[in-house]
């Protein structure tokens, strides 16, 4: 059985996908600039957390080998997280990672 994978017709993206779905050009700018507060919401969440993670391992004055250790992780993956990948991780892997290193998160709702 063969599967075709080539594209028979592509429409080129104007950079606002809900556009390009068919919303009406202002529904579609309120839609866009929504999710992008969305993103820089979730993104400022994730790099709090990551900063919280780093000052964790200055103050305990522990090698990154040493905190990979502690909090379960390969060497690379912890220095993604103190180098703020925010794309590489959830939120929920940041506040497992917290909890592994003996901290609490707390949310709070605004």
């Amino acid at each position: 059985m063969s599967i075709a994978t080539q594209s028979m017709h592509i429409t080129p993206a104007d950079g606002n996908v809900f556009a390009d779905l068919g919303f009406e050009p202002e529904e579609a700018a309120a839609l866009k600039a929504e999710s992008q507060r969305i993103i820089a919401d979730t993104v400022a969440i994730k790099v709090s957390l990551m900063c919280e993670l780093a000052g964790w391992i200055q103050a305990e004055k522990l090698t990154h080998a040493e905190a990979a250790a502690i909090l379960g992780l390969a060497h690379s993956r912890l220095s993604d997280a103190i180098n703020k990948k925010t794309s590489r991780f959830s939120i929920d892997a940041l506040v497992s990672m917290l909890a592994r290193a003996g901290k609490r998160v707390q949310i709070s709702v605004r």
